[in-house]
């Protein structure tokens, strides 16, 4: 089976359809791929000097521009990924009605290339730490595993989008309405510690994406993060937000199997 899904032709189609998203996405523009980089930092300049110079939301969290700037551009990868897969199905309509070709790639090379621009943030992110002087200690290796946990997740939010967008238009304002009220419940911008309220912290922590930023900030950036381990005590509780990631990357995806049988009549 993962043989006939990684197979050659697999693998070719899936890169070329990589390098037309980055073609496309940016080919109208003056600064190109360098978008992808500085759209994350301009952001951060505004809400940097909004929240913490002025506001002073950021006090008694050591290093918290780089804090800030991670969650920044994590978020922005999760909006990235799951907004862009979101269409991909129906603006690949031509291609499905004329050869027939995997139809989950399609959804893939959309998430690969959102990766692809995660990781070119994550250099910026680390130039950061190094000119802030922010201690790395051998923890730092768990970074990766949050990521790919958040990554996950949004492949399977990304299946379940995909899929539902071709009968149902109107999902993509009902998702920017949901990324919209999710960008201020998930501590981005804030640090969690702020929210006195132990029960809001922890449902909070329940959302996967909360709670892999947190555990990632914890492990590369900065010790006085609030994490599921102290706010659950170790409880079985803090074990949930990787039980939804798994639960939502199966159902997205047998939901997106289910439906790709009339993606070619539905388009």
């Amino acid at each position: 089976m993962l043989k006939r899904v990684f197979s050659k032709q697999n693998r070719v189609l899936l890169a070329e359809l990589v390098r037309t998203d980055f073609k496309l996405r940016y080919q109208d523009s003056v600064l190109g791929y360098i978008w992808s980089l500085l759209r994350p930092l301009l952001i951060f300049v505004i809400l940097y000097v909004v929240f913490v110079k002025f506001l002073k939301v950021g006090d008694g969290v050591p290093y918290y521009a780089q804090y800030l700037l991670f969650g920044i551009v994590v978020w922005n990868f999760f909006v990235e990924m799951t907004m862009q897969s979101l269409g991909s199905v129906v603006g690949r309509g031509d291609l499905i009605r004329k050869i027939s070709i995997p139809r989950w790639i399609i959804v893939l090379s959309t998430s690969l290339a959102a990766l692809i621009n995660l990781g070119l943030n994550l250099i910026i992110i680390l130039i950061f730490i190094l000119i802030g002087h922010v201690p790395i200690t051998g923890s730092v290796v768990l970074v990766p595993f949050y990521l790919l946990e958040i990554y996950i997740f949004a492949l399977g939010v990304s299946f379940f989008l995909s899929a539902a967008f071709v009968k149902y238009r109107d999902i993509s304002y009902i998702w920017e309405v949901f990324l919209q009220a999710g960008f201020y419940i998930t501590p981005i911008l804030y640090p969690l510690s702020k929210i006195t309220n132990v029960l809001f912290q922890k449902i909070i922590l329940l959302n996967p994406i909360a709670q892999a930023l947190q555990d990632a900030r914890y492990a590369m950036i900065t010790k006085v993060t609030t994490i599921p381990q102290t706010v659950f005590k170790g409880g079985w509780h803090e074990y949930i937000p990787f039980m939804i990631v798994v639960l939502v990357f199966f159902g997205g995806s047998a939901y997106f199997k289910k439906q790709s049988k009339h993606f070619a009549e539905d388009i």
